[in-house]
């Protein structure tokens, strides 16, 4: 009976690494809103007494904090690898002063992001001079086919233009956003237009009263690695400031991506 090659067996898994994995899946849990010991431990499916032990190792050494009522929320430890691992992201710093420019030359929201696990995640934002209040902040996620930004994201992947969308589909339930018009062939149609105009929009499909124009920011190799936005209010962003807009964000993109070694072919 022939043996499995040795390249075949997976390692063992090192000591430790599942109380490693309970905790992350503890900070996890309270990332997502469960505050109690009781939520944690249901959450996570460890045992209470388990769970106990972990929350106070991670309150120890900060990567958890504990409110007067009792409550459990994120700790500083986090905020500070967080705020290290965004400067160690070399979109961030190369994408800086341009988005700094783009703010001042177009007075609305600047928006720096990238794929993260499925999602977008914001790594930079400049508020517009206009007053305007949405829900983006560096830090938070929101679905890439319902953002322009996430859309811009995606251009170069159509394999996932459809799949992608129908997964997200149910994330604007109950949000009152009535632009679910799109079918998911509909919705692939759209991306080939975008893909070939190097732009995506978001007609408000994530935010009531919200529209965006975005453009995908390429490394040296061509590949997309990150996305701006520019985002105003409904009254702030006619169709024909999405068109003058469009060869704007285009080149603050190809700016950012020019830094990074992209050379357009």
């Amino acid at each position: 009976m022939a043996t499995a090659p040795e390249s075949a067996v997976p390692p063992p898994a090192p000591p430790g690494t599942q109380t490693l994995a309970r905790g992350i899946a503890v900070v996890n849990a309270v990332s997502r809103g469960r505050t109690r010991l009781r939520e944690i431990s249901e959450e996570t499916g460890v045992g209470r007494s388990t769970t106990h032990r972990l929350l106070q190792l991670l309150l120890s050494t900060g990567y958890l904090r504990q409110l007067d009522d009792g409550a459990y929320a994120l700790g500083p430890a986090l905020i500070e690898l967080g705020y290290q691992a965004l400067q160690e992201n070399p979109v961030t710093g190369v994408a800086g002063p341009v988005l700094r420019a783009l703010a001042d030359r177009v007075h609305d929201t600047v928006h720096l992001a990238i794929e993260d696990r499925g999602q977008v995640l914001y790594l930079d934002k400049i508020p517009g001079t206009r007053g305007a209040v949405m829900r983006s902040q560096i830090g938070h996620r929101m679905p890439l086919t319902r953002t322009g930004i996430g859309k811009a994201l995606l251009l170069d992947e159509p394999g996932r233009w459809g799949e992608r969308f129908l997964a997200e589909q149910p994330a604007g339930a109950g949000h009152g956003l009535e632009r679910d018009v799109l079918t998911a062939e509909e919705f692939v149609r759209v991306m080939a237009t975008s893909a070939d105009r190097g732009v995506a929009f978001d007609l408000e499909e994530n935010e009531p009263g919200i529209l965006c124009v975005a453009a995908p920011v390429r490394d040296t190799s061509g590949a997309i690695v990150a996305a701006i936005s520019v985002t105003a209010t409904r009254p702030y962003m006619p169709p024909e400031r999405l068109e003058t807009l469009t060869p704007v964000v285009r080149e603050a993109a190809a700016h950012i991506s020019a830094a990074l070694g992209h050379r357009p072919r």
